[in-house]
């Protein structure tokens, strides 16, 4: 209790003082850097202007900063959702408050994820208490393989949630591929390839200055009238094409993960992200070959589709003992409001590792699925992810085992700024759990 109420004050110490420019030093706590190091126990944490200045054992205290115990507490990166689509439904039967995806729009690759997103959506502040700072978000497929440009954002209270903007191209192969092609593989595959060479026709457009990242891009003599792409859409695709945009491709079944590694061989400057990959573990050597990394759901443990037939909980812990940069998302599995699960579903990795027969990740690599590997996986490993030197300056302090069900969140800072824990959640807790006789208390003001 003395330890939670030094805690305490120096949160109220934090609130009392301007974020900007601000010198924190988180002291006494079990400090994991989320690099796959090891924790280490008595560790400081120091953060200024929204940055880690330091973070480990022996660092010393500078002089005027404000100083939070964390004695008997762990203290960790801000947690990364590997795949996600926080922030862009609120409810999934009614079309006005969702924005995966746009069904019957005559646009595609084009699309960005930006304008949806929703930073005052309830489930970004219930997962920010749960110690998630930063989330890629993805759009959905409508009636075309490609669902558009996702992007990378905070989950800070405040109305600027995005780090980065239109990082990655998200499409569909697989199974949901097959059927936005119109009904096979095969002409998914057609469909994709179509679609980047139709980007490779293009040119940046000439005589009004326009430089190689005008997204205003003109056709030249070789387009012709036969393209099926929007001139918008085909434009999206050039950066993906030239390797200055990741394209992020959702494959389960094995073959369609060796089919997706092929597209290189064509197209050699790809830079590929696996989505979902249940069966990685058969062809866990190949993706390991092509430095290719993977986010997986971690739970895949029955065959749901077809697909999915070689489902096992041992197939994160399989690739990685293959040499496969894995981390973990969530897709279709209630990837908008859910995510704050990635803690529990990396803990199981940790418990089927010692389960015989059975492959896991050890603790220190559960963590990092959840930190450096996703950071790693969309290129902001400078960024996010870690308490390196350097890195954005978002940080937990959690009471407990951070993969363990039982843990709470005391404090959340994202890019060094402390975050508000209260939300719909927590409000409706404290107005019920201790209701008097009477009337109870309105869920809403009815003033």
């Amino acid at each position: 209790m003395k330890a939670l109420g030094l805690l305490l004050a120096g949160v109220a110490a934090l609130a009392a003082t301007p974020a900007v420019a601000q010198t924190i030093a988180i002291t006494g706590g079990r400090v994991v850097v989320g690099d796959g190091s090891p924790p280490i126990d008595g560790g400081t944490v120091v953060i200024r202007n929204g940055r880690v200045v330091a973070a480990g054992a022996g660092v010393n205290v500078p002089a005027g900063a404000t100083t939070v115990d964390a004695s008997g507490k762990w203290v960790t990166p801000g947690l990364v959702a590997g795949f996600s689509r926080i922030g862009l439904t609120e409810v999934d039967a009614v079309d006005e408050t969702n924005d995966i995806s746009a069904n019957n729009s005559p646009f595609n690759a084009a699309i960005d994820v930006v304008p949806a997103i929703n930073p005052q959506s309830a489930s970004i502040a219930v997962n920010r208490a749960a110690g998630i700072t930063r989330a890629v978000v993805s759009p959905g497929t409508g009636r075309s393989i490609f669902a558009g440009q996702g992007a990378v954002i905070d989950l800070g209270g405040d109305m600027e949630p995005i780090t980065r903007p239109r990082l990655f191209q998200f499409i569909e192969l697989g199974e949901t591929g097959a059927e936005d092609a119109g009904g096979s593989r095969a002409a998914a595959h057609v469909m994709l390839r179509n679609a980047l060479r139709e980007a490779r026709d293009l040119r940046p457009g000439a005589g009004r200055g326009a430089g190689p990242n005008d997204p205003h891009i003109q056709a030249d003599a070789r387009r012709s009238e036969d393209v099926l792409l929007t001139r918008f859409d085909a434009a999206a695709l050039v950066p993906v094409l030239q390797g200055r945009q990741l394209l992020l491709v959702h494959v389960e079944r094995a073959s369609d993960l060796l089919q997706t590694l092929a597209l290189r061989e064509e197209f050699p400057n790809l830079r590929l992200v696996l989505i979902g990959a249940t069966e990685g573990w058969r062809v866990a050597d190949r993706i390991a070959a092509a430095r290719v990394p993977v986010i997986a759901n971690a739970l895949n443990d029955l065959p749901s589709t077809f697909e999915q037939l070689a489902a096992t909980q041992s197939n994160v812990g399989r690739m990685r003992a293959a040499g496969v940069n894995v981390a973990l998302g969530m897709i279709n599995d209630d990837e908008t409001r859910q995510i704050r699960l990635l803690t529990q579903y990396a803990g199981n990795l940790v418990g089927i590792g010692r389960v015989p027969g059975h492959t896991g990740l050890s603790w220190d690599e559960a963590f990092a699925s959840l930190s450096a590997h996703p950071a790693e996986a969309i290129g902001l490993a400078d960024e996010i992810g870690s308490l390196r030197p350097g890195r954005r300056a978002d940080v937990v302090i959690w009471d407990g085992d951070p993969l363990e069900l039982a843990t709470g969140v005391d404090a959340v800072w994202i890019d060094g700024v402390q975050q508000d824990l209260t939300n719909r959640q927590t409000r409706l807790r404290d107005r019920y759990r201790q209701p008097q006789e009477g009337a109870l208390p309105h869920a809403y003001d009815p003033r």
